[in-house]
């Protein structure tokens, strides 16, 4: 078995670039794929160093992020990400304002802890900073978890007897899955 493991910013089409499977959130998998998730829901959060909150306030809702600077995420295409949040079944996505945009989830924490504005990242990502006590989390209770990474892979082609038994140590390693079949 052969591994070529190629980490992308962009969405790509697995079949035309000839690989057997790739890892996306489930909520942009291929209609025709076959998705095997793993690891568990994911969360998104907004979050600023105290220092930044003692001097420009908590927003309390996302339109309060008008009056704040955030620290923008260039997606790999150029365009900027829209923040989104959820709250009582209430969807909204902000075009935030911000001076600073960069494009790694890392380079936007450093920036939150220095201090330069309010971030959107991944929890997984933001934790030890939170941990720590260099971020807080703001609008919280707009951030829910959602379905997070998956496997996926064309449900028209064969699976090759690798990929088939990467799925099952997958399924059988996977705590997500250990839990829900504990209770």
């Amino acid at each position: 078995m052969h591994l070529d493991l190629v980490v992308e910013g962009r969405l790509i089409d697995i079949v035309a670039e000839g690989f057997d499977a790739g890892v996306r959130l489930g909520e942009a998998v291929p209609q025709d794929a076959i998705a095997v998730p793993f690891g568990g829901p994911a969360r998104f959060l907004a979050a600023a160093s105290p220092a930044y909150l003692a001097r420009h306030g908590r927003p309390r809702t996302p339109d309060d992020l008008a009056r704040h600077d955030c620290i923008r995420f260039r997606l790999p295409g150029g365009r900027l990400y829209r923040w989104e949040f959820e709250r009582h079944g209430q969807e909204m996505a902000v075009d935030v304002p911000g001076r600073l945009a960069l494009n790694t989830p890392a380079a936007m924490i450093e920036a939150a802890c220095a201090g330069l504005g309010i971030a959107f990242v991944s929890d997984s990502v933001a934790q030890p900073h939170l941990g720590a006590g260099r971020l807080d989390i703001v609008l919280g209770d707009w951030c829910p978890p959602f379905d997070g990474a998956v496997l996926y892979y064309p449900g028209h082609r064969h699976v090759p007897a690798g990929l088939r038994a990467f799925i099952d140590v997958l399924k059988e390693t996977d705590p997500a899955r250990k839990s829900s079949a504990a209770g």
